[in-house]
């Protein structure tokens, strides 16, 4: 049967990447619903190439724009009630999540009351809200199927064996800065901190690789994703990339998913589960690659990673402010207001001054801590 998809967060990296494999699967998928935040221009373009029934973009200035290039049956929805209505459309089928920040965590609680299969690429939202996420999705018996390759590694190694699951070894390239003296990180022009040395993505999340935030958010995303101690959740640093990440049972066997570096593996898989089709991705030729390596994260070069380890210890709206601090100071490195140094240096401060609760937080609960933190990470940036 023709499944209906809705992708939210179409005109960036796993978007494109998303209506790639789509394309591919045309005689299994509907493309009924696209969003973009601002590129208004792609977002065009794609609506032209699919013939969605709906696309949402930010505001009404931008909608405007749309409406003069986008076929005459695509209705247009703007902002946050777009996106929620997207999310729960009675003729969607699968929702995919490739919005960046805390701004997918209301269409994500629609789509998982609205029973709709979810593919998650956003940590932001589990990382801000991960007990209210899962609770809602077994209150819903709605399975997530993540799309970070290292979090669709864990899950494809642990299905069947949850129960078993004793530790997990979280891979990351190390990014662009894995072998470059911190005196030189101020220097360097911002195009060598978004050159990744093995994926091609997004300037943010290019720029939480490069501090290594990127590892620290997947961190507290595993914890949750996955019911597992943040203690038990081990970075290791694998330049290769062709180890994704690697499960622990209890009785001591190591699983590992490899793959060549490519995201439309992990797409595929999150929007064909649980059946694996022919893909997009080229094999691996081991008999190419001189070696698998790997080593322990410098955590006093790349700060991030104990940031984030404390916040996931910390709880609470910890995490939620963790993730806005870092959203907006990257922000302010993007737009040439700060430092590279000052991104771990000013998320540290805001979280200094940071009244965590107590207690299990709730969607208010995060969403002011979300607000606070912003405010404050601005006003770091001003000084």
């Amino acid at each position: 049967m023709m499944e209906k998809i809705a992708i939210l967060g179409s005109t960036g990296s796993i978007g494109v990447n998303a209506l790639e494999v789509v394309s591919s699967l045309k005689d299994r998928f509907e493309v009924v619903a696209l969003s973009a935040d601002s590129n208004a221009e792609l977002l065009s373009k794609q609506s032209r190439a699919f013939l969605p029934k709906v696309i949402a973009i930010r505001d009404d200035k931008l909608a405007k724009k749309l409406k003069r290039t986008v076929p005459s049956g695509t209705r247009i929805v703007c902002g946050m009630d777009g996106l929620a209505e997207i999310a729960s459309r009675s003729d969607v089928d699968v929702v995919l999540f490739a919005l960046s920040g805390a701004v997918c965590l209301i269409p994500l609680i629609e789509a998982i009351r609205h029973r709709k299969r979810i593919a998650l690429a956003n940590k932001e939202s589990l990382v801000c809200a991960g007990s209210i996420i899962k609770s809602e999705a077994r209150r819903h018996n709605v399975r997530i199927v993540p799309i970070d390759s290292e979090h669709s590694a864990i899950f494809q190694c642990i299905e069947g064996r949850e129960r078993f699951l004793a530790k997990i070894y979280l891979t990351g390239s190390g990014g662009p800065l894995l072998d470059v003296p911190v005196k030189k990180f101020d220097k360097l022009p911002r195009e060598f901190i978004l050159r990744h040395p093995r994926w091609k993505m997004g300037k943010k999340i290019s720029v939480d690789s490069a501090t290594m935030m990127n590892k620290g958010l997947e961190i507290i995303e595993a914890k949750h994703l996955f019911d597992i101690n943040e203690k038990e959740i081990e970075v290791l640093i694998h330049p290769e990339a062709i180890i994704h990440s690697m499960v622990e049972l209890t009785d001591g066997a190591i699983l590992a998913q490899m793959g060549a570096p490519d995201m439309r593996s992990p797409i595929q898989y999150a929007l064909t589960y649980p059946n694996r089709l022919k893909s997009l991705a080229r094999n691996v030729d081991f008999s190419r690659i001189a070696a698998l390596t790997f080593r322990q994260p410098d955590v006093k070069k790349f700060p991030c990673l104990s940031i984030a380890r404390q916040a996931a210890r910390d709880g609470g709206s910890a995490p939620a402010a963790l993730c806005a601090a870092d959203e907006e100071l990257v922000g302010a490195y993007l737009g040439k207001k700060i430092r590279f140094s000052d991104i771990p240096k000013n998320i540290e401060k805001v979280l200094s001054r940071h009244k965590n609760i107590d207690r299990e937080p709730s969607i208010y609960d995060v969403l002011e801590a979300d607000r606070w933190a912003r405010e404050e990470a601005r006003s770091l940036c001003c000084h």
